[in-house]
């Protein structure tokens, strides 16, 4: 390897910004490239989305119907019962408690627990909602389910 082999990493050398409408000899000059009239060659021009042209534009050629709750739904952090094996039996498992051991990565609206997997401990769980399953399951070990508002 010598001298005249080396040469810049790649990405590290960019070209330099096309100026646009600078004279004679750029090849870009007059109109700068963008054709002649139209609101396409205006300065300030920035197509909106979804904008086809002055053609219906899809969003509003397709039909609505129907009923979204979209906005309003409630979104839960799932947790099945097998991610509880990490607590010491007779911990009280709240939701701060799950997300400050990593078993949750936000609380959302809430937390739920799921019936799947095996648990062997007796537990105090704290949460938002649990499914019929896993409370069975906790109750069945000696735990207790306690269901918390908000």
């Amino acid at each position: 390897m010598g001298l005249e082999n080396l040469k810049p990493a790649k990405g590290s050398i960019q070209s330099p910004r096309k100026r646009v409408g600078r004279g004679p000899g750029s090849g870009m000059g007059k109109t700068a490239a963008a054709g002649e009239k139209g609101q396409k060659s205006r300065s300030g021009y920035g197509r909106k989305m979804g904008f086809e042209g002055g053609q219906m534009p899809l969003h509003r050629r397709l039909p609505k119907r129907g009923f979204t709750n979209a906005r309003f739904r409630k979104e839960f952090a799932a947790v099945n019962l097998d991610r509880l094996e990490v607590f010491e039996p007779g911990t009280i498992v709240t939701p701060e408690v799950l997300l400050h051991r990593g078993v949750i990565k936000k609380i959302v609206d809430g937390v739920k627990i799921l019936g799947n997997g095996d648990l062997t401990k007796a537990l105090t769980v704290r949460a938002h909602k649990f499914s019929a399953k896993a409370q069975e399951r906790i109750v069945a070990l000696g735990g207790k389910v306690e269901i918390l508002e908000g």
